[in-house]
């Protein structure tokens, strides 16, 4: 995702088809079978090179020319390279396209992809201070804002064309949120400022916003810093997608009891896993680890 948004969704609610998308790929287990794995709707394709009743036999079986590889001599498709397609195709379903909000989503992970830079650094923050019941996001938020204070190079905007940094004072959180659509990117303005209680109602109201389809374009765009808190569901460590033209994004993995080292003694405690992907056009190494460092720092306080 990101101006801000994996995807965009217009005022009546209908996902726009501009945007980015990850789909599934194939599982092949060779670079012929990837190729071959495609769909076989389209009509034999002119320009390869096929006998007339190779071409029949593809018609017959249904299989693209354009997408099988010729074993023949001087790259001529042979029926047999035609009939070992045909079986894969009986066992792949049939093309699928990407739609709406999945079909903007893989647009922008292959934008993100073309474009960024990315470096990825992990690090455990002991959490065992931690008042029980403690609001894991909230804890994300503030220690987010910890880092953007120390590493403000983090909390920017990278011009890939003017090969610039647009600085950012306000501290603008796209918050990954995931659906059975696609990946959400909703915003919470001005961190900061705002209380705890106030973030939690908002990011509330944002989540059932996305669930309801209702919440309007402007609130999936301009965020300046992402979090992915995917540890909700499984997960340690990872390298999240950074979008641009953001710099940043901040992935909580399960938090998890382990033992550490307390002075001369082994405790367990609990200890919450953090990744932190950045691109390294816009920051240096040194700038994204003291926004790590400051971020466990605050994740290790106790209130």
């Amino acid at each position: 995702a990101l101006d801000g948004a994996l995807v965009d969704i217009d005022d009546g609610g209908q996902v726009e088809d501009s945007g980015s998308v990850v789909g599934d790929a194939p599982t092949a287990t060779t670079a012929h079978e990837v190729r071959e794995h495609a769909s076989a709707a389209a009509p034999a394709a002119r320009g390869v090179r096929a006998a007339p009743a190779v071409r029949a036999l593809a018609s017959k079986l249904g299989v693209d020319l354009s997408i099988v590889t010729p074993s023949g001599p001087d790259g001529v498709i042979l029926a047999s390279d035609v009939e070992r397609v045909a079986k894969v195709l009986a066992n792949v379903a049939a093309l699928t396209p990407l739609r709406g909000p999945r079909r903007a989503m893989a647009q922008n992970m292959a934008l993100a992809h073309a474009e960024v830079v990315p470096v990825t650094l992990v690090d455990d923050a002991d959490i065992h201070a931690w008042a029980a019941g403690e609001d894991t996001t909230w804890r994300l938020l503030r220690a987010m804002v910890a880092g953007c204070r120390a590493a403000p190079a983090l909390n920017a905007w990278f011009d890939s064309q003017a090969l610039g940094v647009r600085q950012l004072s306000q501290i603008d959180v796209g918050i990954a949120t995931d659906t059975e659509e696609a990946l959400f990117v909703p915003v919470l303005r001005n961190v900061a400022e705002r209380s705890r209680e106030d973030l939690r109602t908002a990011l509330e109201q944002m989540k059932q916003d996305v669930r309801a389809r209702t919440i309007p374009p402007e609130s999936l765009r301009g965020h300046s810093i992402t979090l992915s808190n995917f540890g909700m569901f499984a997960g340690r460590y990872a390298s999240p997608v950074v979008m641009p033209p953001t710099v940043a994004i901040v992935g909580a993995g399960r938090a998890r009891r382990e033992p550490v080292a307390v002075g001369d003694a082994v405790v367990v405690h609990r200890v919450l896993p953090m990744s932190l992907t950045f691109d390294h056009r816009a920051a240096t190494g040194a700038e994204a680890a003291r926004f790590l460092a400051a971020m466990m720092a605050d994740l290790q306080r106790p209130d």
